[in-house]
C-alpha cells in the first residue's frame, strides 16, 4: 500500500485543503478521464477525503446541472453529468464556482462519486465510495475510523 494510514476521526473540523502527492486516475466508459498528480484532497471529521482535480485535467464532457447544494465551509456547489466513452453517468461531479475564502484553491476543481465512475484511484489503490447518497467522500485500504454516511450517521 502506497497510502499512509489515516483515521477520518482525527481529521480536522473546520475542514482544511491540502495538495494530494499521489496519482489520480478516474475512468468512466473505458475512458481515462482524470490522470493528474496535481488534485487536492479536503479532510473532514468523519470524512473519507474528497478528491478535487483540477479543471485542465478532466478529459470528459460536462453537463452543467440546475441543482446546487450549500456547505457551510465551501459555499455552493454547482453539479454535473459526466460524459465519456459511450457512458454518461449522471450528477457524477460538482465544483465551487465562487468558494468561500477559505476554500479559494478549489474554484472550479471538480470532485467525482466514485461510485458513479468506472474506477478511481489514488496511487495504486482502488477507491470504495463513501457510503450514503450525498458524499462523494473516497475510502481506500488506508482509512481507519468510522466514516459518516450510512444510516444512522448523517446528522453527526
Amino acid at each position: 500500500m502506497d497510502l499512509p494510514i489515516e483515521n477520518v476521526q482525527s481529521y480536522p473540523r473546520p475542514p482544511i485543503v491540502e495538495p494530494v502527492p499521489q496519482r489520480i486516475l478516474i475512468v468512466l466508459g473505458s475512458v481515462e478521464i482524470v490522470d493528474t498528480t496535481r488534485a487536492l484532497r479536503v479532510l473532514e471529521t468523519h470524512h473519507p477525503p474528497t478528491y478535487y482535480i483540477p479543471p485542465e485535467d478532466v478529459k470528459a464532457h460536462l453537463r452543467r446541472l440546475p441543482q446546487s447544494t450549500l456547505c457551510e465551509w465551501k459555499g455552493a456547489a454547482t453539479y454535473f453529468d459526466v460524459s465519456a466513452g459511450t457512458r454518461t453517468a449522471r450528477a457524477a461531479a460538482w465544483c465551487y464556482p465562487r468558494p468561500t475564502p477559505e476554500f479559494q484553491a478549489l474554484k472550479d476543481h471538480l470532485a467525482f462519486y466514485p461510485g458513479k465512475m468506472d474506477l478511481c484511484q489514488v496511487g495504486s489503490e482502488r477507491v470504495d465510495p463513501q457510503a450514503g447518497k450525498f458524499y462523494g467522500g473516497w475510502l481506500t485500504p488506508n482509512l481507519q475510523g468510522m466514516p459518516k454516511g450510512a444510516p444512522g450517521t448523517e446528522h453527526w
